[in-house]
């Protein structure tokens, strides 16, 4: 019988407005069970300095320039993420086994293989005492993958979780939004990518606009007017980035330039529109490159929560394919990232692979982050 371990995984996405805490227990193959999801809000103090900053980084050259400011912001996010792991270990009776430290990403640029997440595992590891895995796409980059998306072999186990046929997809609406698709049990036959932006534009027209991090329900949107002419001047203004065939993409590759000028319910109307417009056409693209199979598409992700944006892909993903809340198939579904990479550091620990020429378009299967056992 394979050894299981307790992990916690830790993630931050692109929201950059708190932590997701999982513990499962998992062998990192096929057993898996989730025993607890905890969230800690970032300070005011925090999100600001880290929206900030990310709003400075728009190449590596500027990694360089700005190195002092994120090495402080480094330090920062790692003393936060341990506070939240402390405060988790005070509610268990268990020893957790490996920890999956994911990190706040700054910058993502496949291209030149870069994919900076700010978090100190060396320091995590010594202050909890603890194995701790973090840096988890570098191994794919220098493989020929993008780095992204990491989380199809844990959408993998949880579809065995859900018990619907195969084949099955989940659409994760973080920040940046992937899908994947489970045709068969085995590994090889995962596929997927990032297909545009989740929540990244419609939160920062609302941290713009407003005092909010993000458009509750899609209410604002609701209320506006969706601004015909210049959604599709954006819309067109995306096929070029469209044709670059990416798999993976950065909350930087789109911006909010093209509603500039309008008020905060039009833009917002307008934004979630282009928004849905560019998920709805990704999703069918995507599976219209499989096969005419009908497919459920599972949403996790904060934008599962974004009704307005619901309804409208919806809408434009006509009846051949359903989609559904993931938390109708006993499922939480802010927490499948968080959970994902505990199961990624058991898999990394193992030395089992993490990704997949299918999933990040990495030449070979490639094992995932780097160990730190710094106590």
């Amino acid at each position: 019988m394979s050894k299981s371990f307790y992990s916690l995984g830790l993630m931050s996405g692109t929201s950059m407005d708190g932590v997701d805490v999982s513990i499962i227990n998992s062998d990192g193959n096929a057993k898996f069970k989730g025993i607890l999801n905890k969230y800690f809000e970032y300070s005011e103090d925090l999100h600001k300095k880290l929206t900030s900053s990310r709003d400075k980084i728009n190449s590596s050259t500027d990694l360089k320039i700005h190195s002092k400011e994120l090495d402080l912001l480094k330090k920062e996010i790692t003393l936060f993420h341990c506070k939240a792991v402390n405060e988790v270990f005070k509610e268990i009776d268990f020893n957790v086994d490996i920890i999956g430290f994911h990190g706040q990403t700054i910058f993502h640029n496949a291209d030149e293989k870069i994919s900076r997440q700010l978090g100190d595992g060396n320091l995590l590891s010594q202050l909890l005492k603890k194995k701790v895995v973090y840096d988890f796409r570098q191994n794919d980059l220098k493989n020929g993958g993008q780095g992204a998306p990491l989380t199809p072999i844990f959408h993998k186990i949880i579809s065995k979780e859900i018990k619907i046929d195969l084949p099955l997809c989940i659409l994760n609406l973080g920040g940046i939004a992937n899908i994947t698709s489970i045709e068969s049990e085995e590994n090889s036959a995962l596929v997927s990518c990032d297909i545009g932006p989740g929540n990244c534009l419609i939160d920062e027209w609302l941290r713009k606009k407003t005092s909010k991090k993000y458009d509750k329900d899609g209410s604002i949107a609701k209320l506006g007017k969706i601004n015909t002419v210049i959604l599709n001047q954006a819309l067109n203004n995306h096929e070029s980035l469209k044709a670059k065939n990416i798999l993976s993409y950065d909350a930087k590759d789109f911006d909010l330039n093209f509603v500039r000028g309008l008020s905060l319910e039009d833009g917002a109307a307008t934004i979630t529109e282009f928004t849905s417009s560019l998920l709805s056409e990704g999703i069918l693209d995507f599976l219209n490159k499989l096969d005419n199979r009908h497919r459920k598409i599972l949403v996790c992700g904060g934008g599962r929560k974004n009704l307005t944006l619901i309804e409208s892909i919806k809408k434009k993903l006509v009846e051949k394919h359903t989609i559904e809340n993931i938390d109708n198939h006993g499922l939480d579904g802010d927490f499948i990232e968080s959970q994902a990479f505990a199961y990624l550091a058991i898999r990394s620990f193992l030395k089992l692979p993490i990704s997949f020429p299918k999933t990040t378009g990495c030449k070979e299967p490639s094992t995932g982050g780097v160990l730190a056992e710094n106590f």
